[in-house]
C-alpha cells in the first residue's frame, strides 16, 4: 500500500506534536537496507519504521502521490467542489495548519519553541513535496543510512560534503540539520553572529549529566563561568600541574613496561583513557582515581554517563523525556543510579573545600607555592577564590563537565597520535630526539614543554587529523545569512539545528595541502587560499597551543620506549 502525501504530511506534524519522531511504513517493504536513501531535493519519499530508514519514491510514484492528495480530503474523506488538495502535492488544509497558536514562530533572540521546529519542518516539506524553493537555499542530501548510522557520522557526513558542497541539508523524519564545512562559514556561526545560535540539541542532550557547565550552558551562563575558571589556569599552577602529569604518568609507564617485550597486543585508548582520568581527578578535584590500576564504582559510572551521552546523541526521538520513562528503561534506570553515584562524589568533594575554604584574593591565589599546598587543585581555587562566592550544583556542573568530557579527548588526541607515529619512524625519531635534548632523564617542567615546539606540532596535527569533537552542534535563534566563503551563500531559519564538520573542514584540500597526509611541519608555514572568499588563512604566528596535559603525556610515552613499534 502507498501513501499520499497528506497522510506522509499529517503523519511527520502528529509525531513532531507528540515529541516524538515521524516513521510510517516504507513505499515498497522489499527494497534492501542498501537501497535506503535520505530524502533528496524536491523528490517525495516515504518515513520507514523504528529503524529511522527512509525510502525515496521514483517519479512515476511521485505523480501518483499528487493525484492521490487531489482527491483526497483529510485523510481519507472525498473532497467536495473547491476543497480539492493543491496541485503542488500539499494538502487542502496546509496553510490552515500555520495558523495555529501553537505553529507561530518565537521572538527573535530568545529560545526556540515548538513553533519554531514546526517551522523548519514546513520548509523541508513544502521544498520536498510541493516543489517550493528552498528558503535557506541548501540542496538536500541523498545517500545511505549507514553512511551515518555507524557511530562515524562525520565521515559520512564528508562524503556528501565533497558532493553537495557547503553548506547542505540532512533531513530525519521531521528533523533536519543544515551541514557547515567551510571555515569562513564556521566563523560567522561560533564567533562573528554566535549570539544569534545557541547549543541547542547538545544542550539538551547533556543537560541532564553537566546541567549549566561549559559545555551545554547557555551563552551568558558560560561566560560568567568562563571568566571565573580562566584565572585558575596560571603560570605558577600549570607548572605544578606538570609535575603531577608526570606523576599520573608513573602507573602508565610501569604497566606497559611489563608487556613491552611481549607479542599480545596493548588497547592504547583505553591506558590513554586510565591516566588522562586520573590527571582530572587529581588536578580538578584532588581525588585519586587510581583508574590505571583499578576501576572503582565511580570509574565504571564515569564511562557509564559517557556511553550515555554518546548513545543520546545518535536517538532520534528523546525517548527519555516520556513520563515513567527513567522508572522502567533499565538502561536509563542504571544511568540514573550512576549520576547519582557521580554528584554524591562531587558534593562531597566540593563540601569538603568549603569547610577548609581559604579566601584569597586572586593575586595571592597565583603566588601561591603550590608544590607545598596540600590540596592544589581547580576546585580549591574555585573555592578559595574571593568574590567567587557559588553555589554547590553550579560548582558541581562545571566539576562534571570537566570530568565527563576532558577525560576521552585527551584520550583519543593521544591514540591517535600515537597510531600516526607508528607509521611515522623519521617523525617519530625526531620527536624522541628533542625530548633527549630538552628533558634528559628528568622530570619535565613548563618550560620543557614550551621548549619542545616539535611535540607540539605533533599533537596540533594530530587534532587537524582527527579533531575532538568531529562536529560541533548549534541552533539558530535569529534568521541570518550565512556568508559564502569556499561553498554557497545561505539564509539559517530560526529553529534550525546545524553540525558544523571540523573533520571536513580539517581535512579540505583547499584550506590544507595533502590534507591526508601526517605533517606536522605544516603548522611552521603560512598558508592562504586566495580564491575563498573571506578565509585569512593560517598564520603561525597567531597560533599559541596550549595543549600541555597532552604533550606531556606523549613525551613519557616516546622517551620510556624505544622508536620499535609493536603491532
Amino acid at each position: 500500500m502507498r501513501f499520499s502525501s497528506a497522510a506522509l504530511l499529517a503523519t511527520s506534524l502528529s509525531a513532531l506534536l507528540s515529541g516524538g519522531s515521524a516513521f510510517v511504513s516504507p513505499t515498497s517493504s522489499s527494497r534492501a537496507a542498501k537501497d535506503v536513501t535520505f530524502l533528496p531535493s524536491a523528490r517525495p519519499a516515504a518515513y520507514a519504521t523504528s529503524n529511522s530508514r527512509l525510502f525515496s519514491t521514483t517519479e512515476e510514484e511521485k505523480t501518483e502521490t499528487k493525484e492521490v492528495v487531489a482527491e483526497t480530503k483529510g485523510l481519507n474523506g472525498e473532497s467536495s467542489e473547491g476543497e480539492k488538495g493543491n496541485e503542488d502535492g500539499l494538502p487542502w488544509w496546509w496553510e490552515l495548519v500555520w495558523d495555529l497558536e501553537i505553529m507561530k514562530k518565537g521572538e527573535p533572540g530568545t529560545d526556540c519553541t515548538f513553533g519554531d521546529s514546526a517551522n523548519v519542518l514546513r520548509t523541508n516539506i513544502e521544498q520536498i513535496y510541493g516543489d517550493y524553493p528552498s528558503l535557506d537555499g541548501c540542496p538536500l542530501a541523498e545517500g545511505e543510512i549507514t553512511d551515518i548510522a555507524d557511530g562515524t557520522m562525520f565521515i559520512g557526513l564528508q562524503r556528501y560534503s565533497n558532493e553537495y558542497g557547503s553548506p547542505y541539508k540532512l533531513c530525519f523524519g521531521p528533523k533536519s540539520f543544515l551541514v557547515i564545512s567551510d571555515p569562513v562559514q564556521a566563523r560567522h556561526v561560533l564567533k562573528e553572529a554566535n549570539t544569534m545560535y545557541d547549543k541547542g540539541l547538545l544542550a539538551e542532550i547533556l543537560k541532564p549529566i553537566m546541567g549549566k557547565g561549559l559545555i551545554p550552558a547557555d551563552p551568558v551562563t558560560w561566560s560568567v563561568r568562563r571568566r571565573a575558571i580562566v584565572p585558575a589556569f596560571h603560570k605558577a599552577w600549570l607548572n605544578h600541574m606538570v609535575g603531577l602529569f608526570g606523576y599520573c604518568n608513573t602507573p602508565l609507564i610501569a604497566s606497559l613496561e611489563k608487556i613491552a617485550d611481549g607479542t599480545g597486543k596493548v588497547d592504547m585508548e583505553e591506558k590513554f583513557c586510565s591516566v588522562a582520568l586520573d590527571i582530572i581527578g587529581k588536578s580538578v578535584f584532588n581525588y585519586e582515581f587510581g583508574s590505571v590500576t583499578d576501576e572503582s564504582p565511580v570509574i565504571k559510572a564515569v564511562y557509564s554517563a559517557l556511553v550515555e551521552a554518546e548513545h543520546r546523541s545518535m536517538t532520534p526521538a528523546p525517548y527519555w523525556d516520556l513520563p515513567f520513562a527513567n522508572q522502567v528503561v533499565p538502561r536509563l534506570r542504571k544511568f540514573n543510579s550512576d549520576l547519582r553515584l557521580l554528584n554524591d562524589v562531587l558534593d562531597d568533594l566540593i563540601n569538603r573545600a568549603k569547610s577548609t575554604r581559604a579566601v584569597a584574593d586572586i593575586e595571592e591565589l597565583e603566588k601561591r607555592n603550590y608544590d607545598n599546598v596540600e590540596d592544589p587543585s581547580l576546585l580549591r581555587f574555585l573555592v578559595d577564590m574571593r568574590g567567587a562566592d557559588i553555589d554547590n550544583k553550579q560548582l558541581r556542573d562545571d566539576l562534571m563537565t570537566m570530568l565527563i568530557a576532558g577525560h576521552e579527548t585527551t584520550a583519543a588526541v593521544l591514540t591517535w597520535a600515537l597510531f600516526e607515529l607508528s607509521k611515522n619512524q623519521e617523525i617519530m625519531k625526531k620527536a624522541r630526539d628533542e625530548i633527549d635534548r630538552v628533558v634528559g632523564d628528568r622530570t619535565p617542567t613548563l618550560e620543557d614543554i614550551k621548549e619542545m615546539k616539535y611535540l607540539r606540532l605533533i599533537v596540533a596535527e594530530t587534532l587537524r587529523m582527527y579533531p575532538e569533537p568531529p562536529l560541533l552542534i548549534r541552533r539558530c535563534r535569529e534568521e541570518n545569512v550565512i556568508p559564502k566563503g569556499g561553498g554557497r551563500e545561505a539564509t539559517c531559519i530560526r529553529g534550525m539545528d546545524m553540525f558544523i564538520s571540523l573533520y571536513n573542514i580539517h581535512r579540505d584540500g583547499r584550506f590544507w595541502p595533502n590534507p591526508d597526509t601526517f605533517e606536522p611541519e605544516r603548522f611552521e608555514r603560512k598558508y592562504v587560499n586566495p580564491d575563498i572568499e573571506g578565509w585569512k588563512g593560517y598564520d603561525p604566528e597567531k597560533w599559541k597551543g596550549q595543549l600541555y596535559p597532552n604533550e606531556v603525556c606523549l613525551a613519557y610515552v616516546l622517551f620510556c620506549f624505544p622508536s620499535k613499534t609493536h603491532r
